[in-house]
């Protein structure tokens, strides 16, 4: 059995919802109020084929306001994770142009 870091870090524009799936995934229930936050970082272990995966999760401010900052957080990422909303034509045509 191996034991495989494994980085994931989910980017979007803002208000698409990348706190609150996190949080969803991690507590098992959707948030009651509005979480804003700049960065965050969590980890979780599990098996997959007989190996330990150490999945570090870093949710990212998808704010105009934190364009230099967001990049910090890419050096050794394995996945990224781009999110958009349903509801928001603008958060999806930014995956092709932003993200």
């Amino acid at each position: 059995m191996e034991r495989v870091p494994c980085k994931l870090v989910v980017v979007g524009s803002g208000n698409v919802g990348k706190t609150s799936m996190l949080f969803t995934y991690g507590w098992g229930h959707f948030p009651k109020e509005y979480m804003p936050y700049v960065f965050d970082m969590s980890e979780i272990t599990f098996t997959l084929d007989g190996n330990t995966i150490d999945l570090s999760l870093w949710d990212t401010c998808g704010s105009e306001d934190y364009d230099r900052l967001r990049p910090l957080s890419y050096p050794e990422t394995n996945i990224f994770l781009v999110l958009f909303s349903v509801i928001s034509q603008n958060s999806f045509d930014e995956i092709s142009s932003k993200w």
